[in-house]
């Protein structure tokens, strides 16, 4: 049986909090620059939240931005950005051999909301409830809408993950390259998740949402201070080739996926296990062929509540403490948590770092809790290494999913 085909990323599109293009995001994560900001939605009142600031009529007709939903914007945004990035001839491409494939937290809870308020508006006549609702509300919305947009014919579809979705998209993009089922995918994860009062309402009766008087500060992972998640939109999406194609065409290449790992902790509805969160890195190292040393860069998903943070950094320890030159940081301080994207846009702040040789820090920790010390843990300011070969990138989410995606630098 011969080797899986050599997978490569060759094009990145996103959109966070604090960026609307690879390197305006890179450039906030080196600058210290949040993307957390006021925000107010129905029902809810005050809050605080990740939110971008993304031009969706760069690729859309305003008539498609009202018919689809923010979700679909944001995908085929970051679908457009990556491809324009990877220097594809789009127009001689056979399109049947395109995939696209978007993680997703939860998907359609947006506009339902929204139409249950507007009719409730008119005493509940469904009169006024939009005809558009159920394409807007199927969960393979994301990626069928980059379809429209881009008129690709081969296989797109979400990938309902939690938060590990935007690690499964890519991963899925991988094995789909690897099967030969496609040609060229996109890959990663979209999240509309501020849009719904709902999310806000759950968080808060977990007594999980974060709050500070100073929004750029309230996303504080491993800070002893720290009191919950920031809910952020956002999305990023890759495309990604097999090896022998892109150096056909001469690509330029970020990285070459090398391992990845998803297993499920099999033991409550939200609260994690960090002996599972172990496994599942040791499990993405195995199949890269990696030991713990050789890592450089461990992007973590702490989110800033409690528990969270101290099971991961127990299973950060557990799997890389022993070796000095690992390099530990965190993304979500910066722009909150991105869920359904939240992995693919924390990848995508960690892939200049090949180039540069810098891992950009974890921000807003005035007071290392103990139990979150993790050894190399980059904290508030850039660190300048000597190498950065290999990133772990680490998404996990309810229900106990979890997912690691381990990339190398392509030389």
């Amino acid at each position: 049986m011969s080797s899986p085909s050599r997978v490569v990323i060759t094009g990145v599109g996103l959109t966070a909090p604090n960026g609307n293009s690879l390197s305006e995001f890179r450039n906030a994560l080196l600058t210290g620059k949040s993307g957390v900001q006021p925000w107010e939605i129905r029902y809810f009142g005050k809050t605080l939240a990740g939110i971008c600031n993304f031009d969706a009529t760069r690729y859309q007709k305003r008539k498609d931005i009202r018919r689809g939903t923010r979700a679909g914007s944001i995908a085929v945004y970051c679908a457009n950005e990556a491809l324009r990035d990877a220097g594809w001839n789009w127009p001689e491409l056979d399109k049947s051999r395109v995939g696209v494939y978007v993680g997703t937290t939860e998907h359609g809870n947006v506009e339902t909301e929204t139409e249950i308020f507007e009719v409730s508006k008119h005493n509940y006549n469904l009169d006024f409830w939009t005809h558009h609702h159920n394409p807007r509300t199927v969960a393979n919305n994301p990626a069928g809408e980059v379809t429209l947009n881009l008129g690709i014919t081969g296989p797109a579809y979400a990938i309902g993950a939690a938060c590990a979705a935007g690690n499964l998209g890519l991963i899925h993009a991988c094995q789909m390259l690897q099967l030969h089922e496609v040609d060229l995918a996109f890959g990663g994860g979209v999240s509309e998740s501020i849009h719904t009062f709902g999310i806000f309402a759950g968080f808060k009766q977990q007594t999980a949402l974060a709050h500070h008087e100073d929004p750029a500060k309230a996303s504080r992972p491993f800070d002893k201070a720290r009191n919950g998640i920031v809910v952020a939109e956002g999305g990023a999406l890759f495309t990604v080739e097999r090896l022998q194609d892109a150096r056909k065409r001469g690509a330029k290449i970020y990285a070459e996926v090398v391992g990845w790992h998803v297993n499920s902790d099999s033991t409550d509805y939200v609260l994690p296990n960090s002996e599972r969160q172990a496994q599942c890195m040791r499990g993405a190292l195995k199949k890269a062929g990696i030991a713990p040393g050789e890592v450089h860069i461990v992007n973590t998903h702490a989110t800033g509540t409690n528990m969270g943070d101290e099971m991961e950094a127990a299973a950060v320890n557990a799997v890389f403490g022993d070796f000095a030159g690992v390099n530990v940081n965190n993304t979500k301080s910066f722009i909150g948590h991105a869920m359904g994207a939240a992995g693919s846009l924390e990848l995508a702040g960690n892939l200049p770092s090949f180039e540069d040789n810098v891992v950009h820090p974890t921000i807003n920790i005035d007071e290392l809790d103990p139990q979150c010390a993790v050894r190399g843990l980059v904290i508030n300011e850039p660190r300048k290494v000597p190498k950065v070969e290999t990133i772990m990138n680490m998404s996990f989410g309810m229900l106990g999913i979890n997912s690691a995606v381990v990339v190398r630098k392509f030389v």
